[in-house]
């Protein structure tokens, strides 16, 4: 498709499905490791989610696209997606698989640790023919996978691929957020992007994936090399210090991050890439939508949890009506 979209307002359509793994989440109270905790919260957490709460917070229609066990993390799971107002209608249900889990802690002092156990979870058994899910539904305006969702295994790369060979014949926008993960293994997901790289309308990586996607950190010659590559938009997080992109006039341009106290970083990369896309598909300026990415952000490190720190939905209209309206600087654009 073209990007950025045609402006619509968010809702009057679907807006956007993720592509991914919703799990169940064990963690232990902070900062007891997992052997010494005598009870375990229990949540659900998936990027592809927490991207799609993130834009149905600001008002856009969302639905998630999965697979689930029959059992009762499933149930939970399917729960949680419906809790965040985002459709479950495209989360399928595998008899022979069980919903994936993970454990996380964050000791005192040290960087969290998470062991995964999602091998042989009904997920990972996605594959091309699940592309045909979204028939079910009117066409997307975006489709979100990620670099997480191709280390899950043949078949949800198999997904991936399908689905960015199909967006543009439906009018659906490409979005691809990098998102590695080194405990489930890069190279087969690297490959895998690289190739559906000319398909993607908006990318979204940090500067600790550039260098393993393109072989630079740079910001400018990331964005060069996207640009090269074909990707419509690209947008290079940097955590406290900010973001990398390429304003209307093609020139490389530096968002700040958004002042906040920081208490737990999962889930900021997610809020920040919904924000922007909800702001993108409703008809924001590159820069306003980096700068709503980032103030939804710093509201999701504030508070621990995926998307706890999400903005109540009427701050959450307030602040995309005001990137919707930000003048452009005196002549530009």
């Amino acid at each position: 498709m073209t990007w950025p979209p045609p402006p619509e307002p968010l809702g009057t359509r679907l807006d956007v499905v993720g592509v991914g793994e919703a799990m169940l989440l064990l963690q232990a109270p902070p900062p007891l490791p997992i052997e010494e905790a005598d009870s375990l919260s229990v949540s659900v957490a998936g990027a592809e989610l927490n991207v799609c709460a993130a834009v149905a917070r600001l008002g856009g229609r969302a639905a998630f696209l999965s697979a689930v066990g029959a059992d009762a993390p499933g149930r939970r799971v399917r729960r949680a997606v419906r809790d965040l107002d985002v459709a479950d209608t495209l989360v399928r249900e595998d008899p022979a698989r069980p919903t994936g889990l993970f454990l996380r802690e964050t000791p005192a002092g040290g960087q969290r640790r998470v062991t995964y156990y999602r091998a042989g979870s009904a997920a990972s058994a996605l594959d091309a023919p699940d592309a045909a899910l979204l028939t079910a539904v009117n066409a997307p305006r975006s489709v979100v996978v990620s670099g997480l969702t191709a280390a899950l295994g043949a078949g949800p790369r198999r997904l991936l691929e399908r689905l960015a060979r199909e967006a543009a014949d439906t009018g659906a926008a490409l979005v691809l957020d990098v998102n590695l993960r080194p405990a489930l293994g890069t190279e087969e997901a690297l490959a895998t992007m690289r190739r559906i790289l000319p398909h993607v309308d908006l990318l979204m990586l940090g500067d600790d994936e550039s260098g393993p996607l393109f072989g630079t950190t740079d910001p400018a010659d990331v964005l060069a090399t996207a640009a090269a590559a074909g990707v419509g938009e690209t947008v290079l997080k940097g955590g406290e210090r900010g973001c990398w992109l390429r304003d209307e006039d093609e020139e490389s341009r530096h968002v700040p991050a958004h002042p906040t106290r920081v208490v737990d970083t999962v889930g900021a990369g997610d809020a920040f890439l919904g924000a922007f896309l909800a702001g993108r598909l409703a008809g924001a300026r590159s820069l306003p939508a980096a700068r709503l990415g980032a103030r939804i952000a710093a509201g999701v490190v504030a508070l621990p949890g995926d998307t706890e720190g999400l903005p109540d939905r009427p701050t959450a209209r307030r602040l995309l009506t005001a990137a919707l309206t930000t003048p452009p600087p005196p002549g530009r654009y």
